[in-house]
């Protein structure tokens, strides 16, 4: 090979290596910018949906803030030492709400004392025993339908079954009953999944030391497990001091002076008493801030 070939040969190396070389860097330079446009994409719709998230809170936050404001300003000038301590008078256009707020703590405890026990049972059953198949996926759609059922259909199941056909009459224990029954779906689907939440090797743990499944599930699923289990039951309770169909065929009355002595006495609630005073009063504009007031101890 000549000196001129050689030289030749040299330079169309180079071109191609620059030409190589030039490739290379458009190249990674058109990569740079689709990933830089997708990272930029990519933060715009996480911005986006954090911003919907954050205005759903706030909606959520400023509907709580209005109710109550609403209810505080139109019933604040009911609220008073005498309010809270005495029974209704004068028709109920005078005196308190004292018989209400009792029978309504005396309800929403039965309630809970009936629900919390069997629906933890059942949860625990259902999460910890029951083998997967038809019979339980019966069994948990039969719950998921039973929260769905409205409130006025446990109501007239209440007033047929307890107070009728157990001769239980209208009283405190058939109310707890009913009230116990329509807050059961929500009691078993939480602790339900409070107990799936816990990790599977706690269990595995406790059953390597020895322990039971009894134990186990007592002494350290439950535990765990609890505080899921009391958001369920916070919110049973929430149900059933605020419901008026199922208590107004079981368990309350228009009105009564006295406090409860027993479970098979008659009382008044909270939510009912609201109903009559806004339909059935005998002076219903002039109650109204009555009305609004004996909404806010319900908070």
């Amino acid at each position: 090979m000549t000196m001129n070939e050689s030289k030749a040969t040299d330079i169309t190396y180079d071109a191609t290596a620059l030409s190589d070389s030039e490739g290379v860097k458009k190249a990674r330079g058109f990569h740079s910018h689709a990933r830089s446009k997708l990272q930029g994409q990519r933060r715009f719709i996480q911005g986006s949906m954090f911003g919907l998230f954050k205005i759903a809170a706030a909606i959520n936050g400023a509907a709580l803030l209005i109710i109550v404001y609403f209810l505080v300003a139109r019933g604040w000038r009911a609220i008073n030492w005498t309010f809270l301590t005495q029974p209704p008078l004068e028709s109920m256009t005078k005196g308190g709400i004292l018989p209400c707020i009792v029978g309504t703590i005396c309800l929403s405890l039965g309630a809970i004392l009936v629900a919390l026990p069997v629906g933890v049972a059942s949860a625990i059953y259902l999460n910890e025993y029951a083998r997967p198949g038809r019979a339980v996926r019966m069994i948990r759609l039969g719950i998921n339908n039973l929260a769905g059922v409205p409130s006025v259909v446990f109501g007239l199941f209440g007033l047929a079954f307890f107070v009728v056909y157990l001769k239980m009459g209208v009283s405190i224990l058939a109310g707890s009953l009913t009230l116990g029954a329509m807050t059961l779906p929500v009691i078993i689907g939480a602790s339900e999944e409070a107990l799936r939440a816990v990790p599977d090797t706690y269990r595995e743990a406790s059953l390597g030391l020895g322990a039971t499944k009894w134990q186990t599930i007592y002494r350290v699923v439950l535990p765990a497990a609890l505080p899921g289990i009391l958001t369920g039951a916070i919110l049973g309770i929430s149900r059933a001091a605020g419901e008026t169909a199922p208590i107004m065929f079981t368990a309350a009355v228009f009105y009564t002076p006295s406090l409860p002595s027993s479970i098979f006495d008659e009382i008044m609630a909270l939510p009912y008493h609201i109903y009559v005073l806004a339909t059935a009063g005998t002076e219903i504009e002039a109650t109204r801030h009555l009305q609004y007031g004996t909404g806010l101890p319900s908070f």
